[in-house]
């Protein structure tokens, strides 16, 4: 007879739950991570800009909208975010139908990109100022 092998604790229940994700939130994760990457890197090199023609005195008249608008694309970056990772998740995560025959598209799919989204954008924006704008300044 095979030994019973040992229930997980705490970390292990969770470390199994991260490595065998259900697809639906996998994929609506990774939609979110893909388009906040985008517009992170987008805003990544507006903040640079603006960062440089801040330090060399220069006007801003020539960095996109005239002046420092790095709060607004911020916002824009987290709207970008949950609009897009919603609507992709929308479009790649379908529901099973009531009566198991196929799948359909349902709201509760874009919800799903919804909940997935604020922390990923926000993720997004902590990893390009503390790591990625630093990291490029100096170069």
């Amino acid at each position: 007879m095979a030994k019973s092998r040992q229930p997980r604790g705490f970390i292990g229940r969770r470390i199994y739950q991260l490595l065998h994700a259900p697809k639906p939130v996998f994929r609506a994760v990774f939609s979110n991570v893909s388009i906040a990457t985008l517009l992170t890197l987008a805003y990544l090199l507006y903040d640079l800009q603006v960062e440089r023609a801040l330090q060399s005195g220069a006007d801003l008249s020539g960095v996109i909208g005239g002046r420092d608008l790095r709060t607004e694309a911020a916002a824009l970056l987290v709207l970008g975010t949950v609009i897009f990772g919603s609507l992709i998740t929308y479009l790649i995560v379908p529901q099973p139908r009531a009566d198991g025959k196929g799948t359909e598209r349902s709201g509760w799919s874009a919800v799903l990109g919804l909940f997935a989204s604020f922390p990923v954008a926000y993720i997004a924006l902590v990893i390009e100022s503390q790591f990625l704008k630093p990291l490029f300044s100096q170069l």
